[in-house]
């Protein structure tokens, strides 16, 4: 009985594979290695480099591997780019998450976590966003992961699929220096490589109605992020009752530029970032109340901020500088 890791190439769900792993739970995975590396699944975890579209080889493999069930992970998650690429963003997002679906609905398998996000609430009202807060989001990638919380639902109502969905706050870190984030769009690689070229990083966007006018995120440590999917799976599998959706979030904010003063204090150079206009489709404030996942799935995120930009510092830098 094995758990199907979709992007379980990529940064996050390389974490997912490695926590299941040190559980003992059996995993294979699926990536299309559009964004993810191969060498980061491990040589005994069975791998299937595929996209998630092509429902057929999805359902073969789910097959022939026992799945007991499905953790959802392969996306595209880029907020800002996906305003300009909204049709590559639903294809990927919403056509990929019912290519899942129906490869599971052929395999006999009902069981799903999946990798939703914040974005899915835009920029609310609330302090701290609970479940409950209303869904506005503000990109299409917002509402790509919000359509695929909708047809799992849809799909737990006709066809009786189990099903939790994790939305993720801003996952930084890493738990491993062979397990990196490499994305060309998210916070810390952007930072770090402009470090490494000895150039002043970008920040986007400082008139945002927040104390220092920068955005405000609840950032997590991918670590507590792969082992709440650990939970969640044993949880489906086991039969306990779970939410249809939790928050992962450590309930406290921290603005960009306090970000850039942390990678100043943990790496030792100068950290004066460049002033850009703000990018489309980013709140000004997003922080979550977790209360329900401590709950549930016994989460908190257990690392600070300095502690979250040490580890992904620390595999970022090449290996003969560690």
């Amino acid at each position: 009985m094995t758990w199907v890791v979709t992007g379980g190439a990529g940064y996050i769900g390389a974490h997912v594979v490695r926590a299941l792993s040190d559980e003992g739970l059996s995993v294979a995975v699926v990536d299309d290695l559009s964004t993810g590396h191969a060498h980061v699944v491990p040589a005994r975890v069975p791998f299937l480099e595929a996209d998630i579209l092509e429902t057929d080889r999805l359902a073969e493999f789910l097959r022939d591997h026992d799945a007991t069930g499905v953790i959802h992970v392969a996306g595209y998650k880029f907020a800002g780019e996906s305003v300009r690429m909204p049709l590559h963003t639903y294809r990927v997002n919403v056509q990929g998450t019912m290519s899942v679906l129906e490869a599971m609905d052929r395999a006999g398998i009902r069981r799903l976590v999946f990798s939703s996000s914040a974005a899915v609430y835009g920029t609310p009202h609330d302090d701290r966003v609970t479940e409950a807060t209303p869904t506005a989001p503000e990109s299409p990638y917002g509402e790509s992961k919000l359509i695929g919380e909708w047809l799992l639902a849809d799909q737990g109502r006709a066809m009786g699929l189990r099903h939790t969905s994790l939305r993720y706050f801003n996952v930084v870190g890493s738990a491993d220096p062979a397990l990196s984030d490499t994305s060309p769009h998210n916070l810390f690689p952007l930072v770090f490589r402009a470090l490494d070229r000895g150039e002043r990083p970008r920040l986007f966007g400082a008139d945002h109605p927040t104390p220092d006018g920068t955005c405000v995120r609840d950032y997590v440590h991918v670590a507590d992020v792969a082992r709440a999917h650990v939970t969640a799976a044993r949880a489906l599998a086991e039969g306990r009752a779970l939410a249809p959706v939790y928050n992962l979030g450590s309930g406290a904010g921290t603005s960009v530029r306090q970000i850039m003063e942390a990678v100043g204090r943990v790496t030792g150079r100068d950290v004066d970032p460049v002033v850009e206009p703000r990018r489309p489709g980013d709140p000004a404030r997003i922080v979550a109340d977790g209360s329900l996942a401590a709950r549930d799935l016994g989460w908190e995120n257990r690392h600070t901020v300095e502690n979250m930009v040490r580890s992904a510092w620390e595999a970022r830098r090449p290996p003969e500088t560690r």
